[in-house]
């Protein structure tokens, strides 16, 4: 049906949908816009549609708008509510030129930044002398050089390839033994890199391993296989300990007496000996050379080997592994030594504590440290060994980590124990 926007109010009303208002419009949607070219008559609004061929044909809107210009919406026919429901808006002002002179303000002068560094007067040499400022960022000697050149740094002061004695020499032999019943606690490990430190340094150093499984042995590179005189031989067949003890090969006065598997049956033998619990003992000092550290590695028991260990030694040096379990068997080790002092040797001291296998990362090991320290006081070395691979590494290659990995952790926690062991017994004190 075309509608040319007659109104004929006789008219049936067509029908009007749900969504559209009585106004024809639908709900919630303003009106749209007038076209200011209808009310000029240059065209006529069009929409577009599809019949049933599926071609757009133009059919013209129903109802014409008034232009803007003409005040706004005119009263449509039939519909005189329209203008008032929607008023045509007030036109904008227009502004008119002025001919007035703008003048334009003069820029600013540039104003000095808050944040600009300001420049101290300088200062006289007095002041320079007492006043001198360094920044925190200013890096030191350490933070300056680069992580290869202090690690080779410390190598070479650890492997000391002078060989001047720059740890001092007791003025008498010290021995010691390394010794705790608790297993995997690294007390071989601890007399190896001890002892290795020692004589790179400029002391003349013994290791006796007294223990079946001859780790010691291994770590300093020494045959201990069936068949080589070895430790054994001293304490059951009165054997001269210089015709056990072997030269290690690569490192200056260090000598080692190995341990093989035929120590495993010394304990039974030992029991029907006389004077079993000193045979060690008269071993070492019918030696006819003179040692500043002879180091003693006892089996991880309490046995006789260990009784002849602590009968031979003037000190025991034990390590601690920073868990609770080395704790829980510390004090039945200290009550041995206790009767071994009343009875056998009264001159045995407990004179070293050396925490190893330390984990900064746990509070366990710290809650450890606190304990020892507290319990036994200027005898825990200020030195501390931390967990290091290149320490459980050295022994495949028949090296302590000294020579092994000199510029790590491992060998330089040992080092500085080493040191601590040697400035204490110069002074006399212990360590």
């Amino acid at each position: 049906m075309h509608d040319n926007g007659n109104h004929d109010p006789g008219a049936t009303a067509p029908h009007v949908s749900r969504e559209t208002g009585p106004d024809g419009w639908a709900v919630g949607r303003r009106a749209p816009v007038p076209d200011p070219r209808v009310a000029n008559g240059q065209s006529e609004p069009v929409a577009s549609a599809t019949d049933g061929s599926g071609s757009a044909t133009r059919v013209p809107l129903a109802v014409p708008f008034s232009s803007p210009e003409s005040g706004g919406n005119a009263a449509l026919p039939g519909r005189p509510d329209v203008a008032e429901r929607y008023p045509a808006p007030a036109p904008r002002p227009q502004p008119t030129p002025s001919t007035d002179r703008v003048d334009v303000a003069p820029p600013r002068p540039a104003q000095p930044r808050t944040d600009a560094p300001t420049v101290a007067p300088e200062a006289t040499p007095e002041e320079a002398v007492t006043d001198a400022y360094v920044s925190r960022e200013t890096p030191t000697r350490e933070e300056d050089d680069p992580p290869l050149a202090m690690e080779a740094l410390r190598a070479v002061q650890i492997l000391n390839p002078s060989g001047v004695v720059t740890m001092p020499r007791p003025d008498h032999t010290r021995i010691m033994c390394v010794a705790n019943q608790k297993g995997g606690v690294g007390k071989t490990t601890t007399t190896v890199n001890l002892a290795v430190a020692l004589a790179l340094h400029g002391n003349r150093v013994l290791v006796v391993d007294l223990d079946p499984q001859g780790n010691a042995s291994t770590g300093l590179n020494v045959p201990h296989h069936a068949g080589i005189p070895d430790v054994y031989d001293c304490l059951i067949d009165n054997v001269p300990l210089s015709d056990v003890a072997q030269a290690v090969e690569g490192i200056p006065n260090l000598w080692c007496v190995p341990a093989t598997i035929d120590l495993a049956g010394a304990e039974i033998e030992l029991v029907s000996v006389v004077a079993r619990e000193s045979r060690l003992s008269r071993a070492i000092a019918a030696h006819p050379d003179t040692f500043d550290y002879v180091f003693i590695d006892c089996p991880p028991s309490l046995g006789l080997l260990t009784v002849n260990a602590l009968v031979a030694a003037q000190e025991v040096l034990i390590p601690i592994q920073c868990e609770y379990y080395a704790l829980e068997g510390l004090n039945q080790l200290i009550n041995n030594i206790n009767l071994v002092r009343q009875h056998l040797n009264p001159t045995l001291d407990v004179s070293t504590i050396l925490l190893t296998m330390y984990d900064r990362r746990t509070r366990l090991a710290d809650a450890v440290e606190q304990d020892v320290r507290n319990h036994f006081g200027d005898k825990v070395l200020r030195a501390v060994i931390p967990r290091n691979v290149r320490v459980s590494e050295a022994p495949s290659y028949g090296q302590s980590v000294m020579t092994y990995d000199p510029g790590s952790r491992g060998a330089t926690s040992y080092f500085e124990a080493a040191q601590e062991i040697a400035e204490h017994g110069v002074k006399g004190g212990k360590a």
